[in-house]
């Protein structure tokens, strides 16, 4: 038997700074799909920014310590 780790020993992404990206990217396709079954670009266009701002909010939260921690 070897000593090391499995990926899932640590958090498979468990983490604050995963699910407050993925919470807020779940909220932005639900507004941007909305945006696409009624016709309206623009409320389509605001869910797709606030995909990007998830994406940042998630990095920036794993810099700050709320992530995974970074295995060399």
């Amino acid at each position: 038997m070897t000593d090391a780790p499995s990926p899932i020993a640590h958090g498979h992404g468990n983490t604050p700074a995963a699910w407050t990206a993925v919470t807020i990217m779940m909220i932005a396709s639900v507004i941007a799909t909305l945006g696409v079954m009624f016709a309206n670009w623009p409320l389509f266009w605001v869910g797709m920014a606030l995909v990007v701002v998830g994406a940042i909010v998630g990095k920036v939260m794993q810099m700050m310590g709320l992530g995974q921690p970074q295995h060399a």
